[in-house]
């Protein structure tokens, strides 16, 4: 199969890049975390504040609480079977979503901080402490691998969120790849969120010499890869993305520099799969070089002729971070019909894209608000709106009418497997981009830089939820042709990249407690 096939089938097709008799081995499951072996590590503070509060200096304990909110173990739920099953099962979560529980992103850190060695660290999320990998200033490297482009030396370092492919693929085979590109998007929006609240500015970086970092990092592009790089700063004035009047380095040559690392870890399953169209997607995603930047044209998509719905005027929401963070939740069967108002619709979409304002290299600089990917959705019973589906338009605060009518069955029919009940929800979002997947702009790559864009504006959507007492369950497994056409995104060139069904729920029978020390 090639890689434009595997593309196609991977979204449209997904019954054909898994085999029929596909069979998981629970029994030989990958840890949902990574461990290093015989490494030095540094603790980090345990003792993790319910507000966090700003800093002009970032120390230890700041990152220790940086990295708790945004990819630490919180919380450990052991749920109780339903009526005519047996088992029960115990999962150890975070606070950000991801397919399954299976956490396939991976935390590096750069660091430049005064109370730890310079060097590079992984995040051991069992142990909540950092492993050093290799010591040292690599700020000149980095730089260099991000094009050039990021003074590195204005801060105080980097967070680099890798893929582990088996931590998925041993469960969703092929499918994990699409898998991949979400989880990483929604750590990313956590990232972000928990940065802007510690007083961190940030970036995100699409573009990088993969090889340079995996190689700076230590891992194995067979096992493991860099999806995006996040540089962290406290200067305000910190010049980010710049085009150098100079030579650009190549993967190999800046490789050639560092002694390669071959430092042991533990996965836990005794037999890894072959994984070959994963490797392969991901080799063509490979950047060995920089060439000019290129952005994509803002487009706008009006519905023209159908009606408009101007959403109430609103302000940000206020709410406990940790309280909205520890209360999200993914009802599945667990949603319970009742009525949404339309302020609160609107406070929700009004705080997803605000929050989801994010500087990054595809546009040089802040997107101000989301409009590569953006929301469509599907009413009922919500107070002052009609049942229908809507497009919603950021810059405008309206819901432009797609069509009329009560859709939940339809929306249910297009489900591959009965995850929600869509008869007791009063909302559910779709997320849509372009079908082209960023492909004329990016190649292969844009798949996976539009699929994380899909998980940071996923991830607001989710916070925005939660801080309005709502609970929202990302759902992949559905018929995109078929939403596709519910929505009317074939004529605009868009499709269907998530599913997010929104409302009210019960609490399922289950033991849950808080890692929280």
């Amino acid at each position: 199969m090639n890689l434009d096939e595997f593309l196609y089938k991977l979204h449209f097709e997904t019954d054909k890049i898994t085999p029929p008799d596909w069979e998981v081995n629970w029994d030989d499951a990958p840890l949902p975390y990574k461990l290093y072996r015989g490494l030095p590590v540094v603790h980090l503070d345990s003792d993790i504040p319910e507000v966090l509060e700003q800093t002009a200096k970032p120390t230890l304990k700041d990152i220790g609480h940086f990295l708790w909110y945004s990819f630490g173990l919180t919380q450990v739920s052991e749920s109780f079977p339903f009526p005519g099953q047996t088992d029960s099962w115990t999962a150890c979560r975070r606070f950000v979503p991801s397919g399954g529980a299976l956490y396939p992103s991976e935390l590096y850190l750069y660091l430049k901080i005064e109370d730890v060695a310079a060097g590079i660290y992984h995040y051991d999320v069992a142990h909540h402490c950092l492993v050093c990998l290799r010591e040292g200033n690599f700020d000149d490297y980095v730089k260099q691998a991000l094009g050039n482009r990021c003074d590195v030396s204005s801060s105080f370092g980097a967070v680099f969120i890798s893929t582990f492919f088996w931590k998925n693929f041993f469960k969703y085979h092929n499918f994990s790849y699409r898998l991949h590109g979400l989880d990483a998007g929604f750590v990313i929006g956590q990232l972000l969120e928990v940065g802007r609240r510690l007083g961190f500015e940030s970036g995100v970086y699409y573009h990088f010499l993969d090889r340079a970092i995996n190689h700076m990092i230590g891992i194995n592009k067979n096992e493991e890869s860099v999806y995006a790089v996040v540089p962290l700063s406290v200067d305000k004035k910190m010049t980010w993305f710049r085009d150098e009047a100079q030579d650009p380095v190549s993967a190999e040559k800046l490789c050639s520099e560092l002694k390669p690392l071959h430092h042991q870890h533990y996965v836990r399953s005794k037999e890894i799969r072959e994984y070959p169209m994963l490797l392969k997607m991901n080799e063509a995603c490979m950047m060995d070089s920089f060439a000019s930047p290129i952005t994509i044209k803002k487009t706008q998509h009006e519905e023209r002729g159908n009606p408009v719905i101007r959403l109430p005027s609103v302000d940000r929401l206020s709410y406990k971070f940790s309280n909205a963070c520890g209360s999200r939740y993914s009802p599945g069967l667990d949603f319970v019909l009742k009525p949404i108002s339309l302020n609160t619709l609107s406070a929700l979409f009004f705080e997803t894209i605000s929050a989801s304002s994010y500087r990054n290299d595809l546009d040089q600089g802040l997107q101000q608000l989301p409009y590569r990917v953006s929301l469509t959705l599907s009413s009922y019973n919500i107070d002052g709106l009609s049942n229908a589906l809507y497009a919603y338009d950021g810059s405008a605060h309206v819901l432009r009418g797609i069509a009329e009518g009560d859709f939940r069955n339809a929306l249910q029919d297009g489900l591959l497997a009965d995850f929600v009940n869509t008869a007791q929800i009063s909302l559910s979002v779709n997320i849509v981009g372009n079908q082209d997947h960023y492909r004329s702009a990016y190649g292969f790559r844009g798949h996976r830089i539009q699929h994380m864009e899909t998980g940071i504006l996923s991830h607001s959507l989710l916070l925005a939820a939660s801080a309005l007492k709502l609970g929202g369950h990302p759902i992949l497994g559905f018929n995109v042709p078929w939403y596709d056409e519910l929505f009317q995104l074939n004529q605009r060139g868009r499709t269907s990249l998530l599913h997010i069904p929104i409302g009210h729920y019960r609490s399922n029978p289950r033991l849950q407690g808080s890692l929280h020390i």
